[in-house]
Formats: C-alpha cells, sequence, structure tokens
C-alpha cells in the first residue's frame, strides 16, 4: 500500500504528544535511561513535518539493551533491530500517536547527530524555516518515494551538520547530554 510524504506545518501539540509517549517510557525503564529525547522535525517549534513523533531513549551501555528490550516489550514495544544503522535500535509498536522509537547508546553516532541538528535548527529559526520549505517542495515532488524524498534532503542536513559541528563547545557531547541541559 502506498505511503505518501505527507509534510504538515508545525503542530503545537507535538510537544505533548511526544510527553504522552515518553512518560511511560521514562516510568518503565527508569534509571536504564539516561533520558528520553524528542528528536526529529516536531522538535523544532515552526518546523513543518511529517507528524510523526520520533524520540531517541539514551542508555548508558549497550550492555543494558537485554533490559531495555524487556522493559519495552512490557509497554508492547517489539524490537526490530538496528534495520541498518549500527547503534540505533528500532522498536515498533502500534498506537493512537504515529512514533518512531528509536534506543542508542550514549556514545552512538548516531545519536549525537540527531541531537545536534535538533539543537541547531532550535537555536536557527531562519534555517530550520528552510529546511521545512525544502521539505514541503520535496514532498511535492517525491509523492510516494519515501527513499527518494530522503535522498533528496540529505545535503541540506549535512551542511547543517556541519555547521552545527563548526559551532560547538568545547566539551564534545551534544548540547542535550550536557549536566545543565533541558532535557525534553
Amino acid at each position: 500500500m502506498p505511503d505518501p510524504v505527507i509534510i504538515t506545518p508545525y503542530n503545537p501539540d507535538w510537544p505533548a504528544q511526544f510527553e504522552a509517549i515518553a512518560v511511560p517510557i521514562r516510568e518503565k525503564l527508569g534509571p536504564l535511561a539516561l533520558s528520553v529525547e524528542h528528536i526529529g522535525s516536531t522538535s523544532v517549534v515552526g518546523l513543518s513535518a511529517k507528524p510523526i513523533i520520533d524520540l531517541d531513549v539514551v542508555i548508558s551501555s549497550r550492555l543494558l539493551l537485554p533490559q531495555v528490550i524487556e522493559k519495552l516489550a512490557e509497554l508492547g514495544y517489539t524490537h526490530a533491530g538496528d534495520q541498518g544503522i549500527s547503534g540505533r535500535e528500532v522498536f515498533k509498536k502500534t498506537a493512537d500517536i504515529r512514533h518512531h522509537l528509536y534506543v542508542c547508546s550514549v556514545d552512538t553516532p548516531n545519536l549525537h547527530e540527531h541531537l545536534l541538528f535538533r539543537d541547531y535548527l532550535r537555536t536557527h529559526p531562519a534555517e530550520a524555516a528552510a529546511y521545512g520549505a525544502l521539505k514541503m517542495k520535496l514532498a511535492e515532488q517525491y509523492g510516494e518515494d519515501r527513499d527518494g524524498f530522503t535522498d533528496a534532503k540529505t545535503e541540506f542536513v549535512q551542511s547543517i551538520l556541519a555547521q552545527a559541528k563548526a559551532d560547538l563547545p568545547l566539551d564534545p557531547r551534544p548540547l542535550a547530554l550536557l549536566p545543565e541541559a533541558n532535557h525534553d
């Protein structure tokens, strides 16, 4: 069944939707999770996005993954492996709120890029607006070709990541993982 790429204007309910998903995860995982992060375009105020909430559960070590898999299964999540991206574990669940749940250890480059990209767009509204406009244009252009859509925005994403990395503080951890950071 075709699954078209649909980009919608920012929805101010997205943070509350994130919390509705994150709270039971935080409660179930307790100290196994360092944090549960709202990532992706729905985490950036004002940014147009696919109406899917993306979450990263951050764990201190991949050695905790078996325990995390067991606890998330109690919430109805099924572990779907890394789906080709090393260090990022995918979990699936049928839910009222469409979302993607990933578990990453704190040292996973993919996690760092998610947080860096999010934090940069949160603090650079002009770039966020340009990204939103690009996604709207690409959604029209690529329709049901999700891979084409993703590939077409890669250059923009990489340019933002390069700029964000150039602006990093001396501490190499993503801003969201610094002790004084406000977590979602």
